[in-house]
């Protein structure tokens, strides 16, 4: 079992911020989190990385239930990619150095390292297609290409959970597509670890996903497979309005609000 939430809540100054929250994710799952701003999202990411607790249940990440674990030596088993991991990445330090840094648990590197391990992280980039930015300093990369070499940092220390956050912000509408057809390679490779994917967009869950945990107002309003939640009553009622949905490719929409 990678992740077991059993009737877990999360209450902060007498405010419910999740209630009741049952979930799984067994090995070879692949999960997207939908839900609108406000809905928990980010607070259940910080449950599962041990930067908040739980008011009530238990919770396992990994096969280490919280109370009974080291918190710092499970995450060594995440990677976690967010936006605002950028601002802590030395703008000058080329991209292979700062996937090295990933091996570190640091943002750039500050301690001697062999050359074979910065060959490491040079070939992870050619594995992604990316050699083109070998050498490159962080601050002239665009934003996917960033992503990518934040993705790359965290699979160098060979993590079991990769959890994406929001990782399509700041993409224009071409580098969105490049991006979510590097996830779907990024997963179909042997050894891709469990991916979370977070998005409050519908059109940008990647095709490798198979699971979906629907989050709406700090509840869990569906979870199950994929496809089976894309049907247009499952998302009239998710949304609370009467929608349009356009196929994008299978088990991946966009949808609209429907005007009379």
């Amino acid at each position: 079992m990678i992740l077991s939430f059993e009737d877990v809540s999360l209450i902060r100054n007498q405010l419910t911020l999740l209630q009741d929250i049952n979930w799984q994710i067994k090995k070879g799952e692949h999960w997207g989190i939908l839900g609108l701003n406000g809905a928990g999202k980010s607070l259940l990411l910080q449950l599962i990385t041990g930067n908040l607790w739980p008011t009530t249940g238990k919770l396992t990440v990994l096969g280490q239930t919280f109370g009974h674990t080291s918190i710092p030596e499970l995450n060594k088993r995440i990677g976690w990619i967010a936006n605002h991991m950028q601002t802590r990445i030395p703008q000058y330090e080329s991209a292979e150095k700062i996937i090295l840094s990933g091996k570190f648990a640091s943002f750039g590197i500050y301690q001697e390292y062999k050359k074979s391990e910065l060959e490491q992280a040079e070939e992870i980039l050619v594995q992604f297609h990316a050699q083109h930015l070998i050498g490159k300093p962080f601050q002239v990369l665009s934003q996917g290409e960033k992503q990518i070499v934040l993705i790359a940092r965290a699979l160098i220390s060979k993590p079991e959970l990769l959890i994406l956050d929001e990782p399509c912000n700041g993409l224009d509408l071409f580098a969105k597509e490049q991006f979510l057809g590097f996830i779907n390679q990024l997963m179909a490779t042997p050894d891709a670890p469990t991916l979370l994917f977070v998005t409050h967009h519908i059109d940008e869950l990647p095709t490798s996903l198979n699971q979906l945990l629907m989050l709406k107002q700090g509840r869990i309003f569906a979870q199950g497979p994929l496809d089976l939640l894309m049907q247009p009553d499952n998302l009239e009622n998710f949304y609370e309005q009467t929608i349009q949905i356009i196929p994008i490719q299978k088990n991946r929409v966009a949808i609209y609000p429907k005007f009379d």
